[in-house]
């Protein structure tokens, strides 16, 4: 099937294929390229955090594209925790999956979830890939951890539930993610292809509970992962195995919104065959829409495209398939909710939170009981050890913690009159016991990482006035999480502020 001269069923054809794609582009303005191929057909964009710099500007954004075609889905990964890209600049004013999870109040994940869809509907989003409903059943794990709601499987179905009931209630379609669950794995699959080599019973245990809750919950889209399940099929990862998507998620699950790829850039997908390949792979797997990756190109479309119709010409994709797929899309995008007209209100986009809302915060934290006694009575806190490990690439560098609340909103606090010292892999603290005490090693996943745990053990092995706080998830020992906060966005961040203020003082003093 050529793409010269197309007339009828083949220019039908070729719209069917743009609408499958979902490129990113960099920088706040769509670029002419996608204009073009949004009337063209282009299925949508999905944006990240370059793409972002207020909520005004991200309206106007999505009011352009979505004027190019009225049918475009505009999907961003808002997760409300620590991938956030509506606050890349600020970090987001949620508090995460594994918050929630930890409170356990569902009635609590349900307003959250909506916080994020109004949000996202008052700046012209219509989908959002959340929530993350993996069982985060390895510790060590480097790009689930805080994204999931905890490690039982019941109790992540509930809120996957919820989180995908709230959001949907403002017209924001959830994407639960990743199938068939990528919280067994070490490995980053951005970086390579994780393996989860267990039964298809322990996936029906464990990974598949919250898919199953959320599907009925009515989640309008499902997000693939790039792991490979040896004993479900041993070639190929989930996102391209015909056998994990029709068999299992839409044939066992009974899922029939739409199968929608992690980004296809990611090594795990693309790592084998490059990224054309992929595409026309997940395709002919049963994938309806392509999340292509960031910063693409149009000659990178041409390319893929081009890999699509010769698949099609060739037998080894059914045009069937992609029409199939074409379908799923739109009737996603005809449910969107119109971009409203500016200006963008800001309480939508930042919820107050109270006192009382911070402490119930505070409260979901584990806390080592030696902890209040390394700082009861202590005038303050005299540094405070920041240590910034490799950015999670799902992540990315929006500001975390602490760090973020202060930035937007300065106040006098036990952080900015403490020391500030940075600590980055590859970087040795030189003289711990000339620190300022109390001393606290503020950072995420601190156990995963040997430059973070030689830091701590040479403040530790000088000095007993040290008090490490995990904004990641901890490992099982705790040894190096005295204090384990389960997430580091900035209202983590702003709970951390006041635990330790409220720690350093005997009760009432303040």
């Amino acid at each position: 099937m050529s793409t010269e001269n197309q007339t009828g069923a083949a220019a039908q054809l070729h719209r069917d294929i743009l609408t499958t794609l979902l490129p990113g582009f960099d920088g706040p303005v769509a670029p002419d390229w996608v204009l073009a191929r949004l009337r063209d057909g282009l299925g949508g964009v999905c944006l990240f955090g370059e793409n972002v710099v207020d909520p005004e500007q991200l309206r106007a954004l999505n009011e352009s594209l979505r004027g190019a075609n009225p049918e475009a889905v505009i999907a961003i990964d808002e997760e409300g925790g620590d991938v956030t890209r509506l606050f890349y600049d600020r970090g987001a004013p949620f508090p995460g999956n594994a918050v929630l999870g930890r409170i356990d109040e569902l009635e609590l994940t349900r307003r959250v979830a909506a916080e994020v869809g109004r949000a996202l509907a008052a700046t012209g989003c219509t989908v959002t890939f959340g929530p993350d409903v993996d069982v985060n059943a390895n510790p060590d794990n480097p790009v689930i951890g805080v994204r999931s709601f905890g490690d039982d499987p019941v109790l992540v179905a509930r809120h996957s539930a919820a989180w995908v009931e709230g959001l949907q209630q403002t017209g924001i379609a959830a994407s639960a993610k990743h199938f068939p669950g990528h919280g067994d794995t070490a490995t980053d699959s951005h970086l390579a292809l994780p393996v989860v080599d267990v039964p298809l019973e322990t996936l029906r245990e464990r990974e598949l509970v919250p898919f199953r809750a959320a599907i009925e919950a009515g989640t309008r889209t499902i997000m693939t992962s790039h792991i490979l399940i040896p004993q479900l099929d041993a070639e190929a990862p989930a996102t391209l195995s015909p056998h994990i998507l029709h068999s299992l998620l839409r044939g066992e699950l009974g899922f029939v919104g739409v199968i929608v790829t992690d980004a296809l850039d990611m090594k795990g997908a693309s790592g084998a065959h490059g990224i054309p390949e992929a595409a026309v792979r997940a395709l002919a797997a049963g994938c309806d829409l392509l999340c292509i990756g960031s910063k693409n190109t149009d000659p990178q479309l041409d390319e893929i495209v081009a890999a699509i119709v010769e698949a099609i010409d060739a037998g080894r994709l059914p045009a069937d398939r992609v029409r199939d797929a074409a379908a799923r899309v739109r009737a996603l995008a005809a449910t969107a909710p119109a971009v409203p007209e500016g200006p963008v209100a800001p309480d939508v986009i930042e919820p107050a939170h109270d006192d009382e809302e911070i402490a119930r915060v505070v409260a979901s934290f584990e806390v080592a009981d030696s902890v209040r006694g390394r700082l009861l009575g202590a005038p303050g806190v005299g540094t405070v050890v920041r240590v910034d490990t490799v950015a999670n690439i799902a992540i990315g560098f929006a500001p975390w913690g602490p760090f973020a609340a202060e930035a937007v909103a300065p106040q006098p606090s036990w952080l900015s009159r403490a020391e500030l010292v940075p600590v980055a892999p590859g970087e040795v603290l030189d003289d711990p016991a000339a620190l300022a005490g109390p001393v606290l090693v503020v950072g995420k996943d601190l156990h995963r990482h040997a430059f973070a745990r030689e830091a701590i053990d040479a403040i530790r092995a000088v000095r007993h006035d040290v008090v490490t706080i995990d904004m990641g998830w901890p490992s099982h020992d705790r040894g190096y999480a005295d204090v384990a906060t389960y997430g580091a966005s900035r209202l983590l961040g702003d709970a951390v502020l006041a635990f330790v203020d409220g720690a350093l003082a005997p009760v009432g003093a303040r």
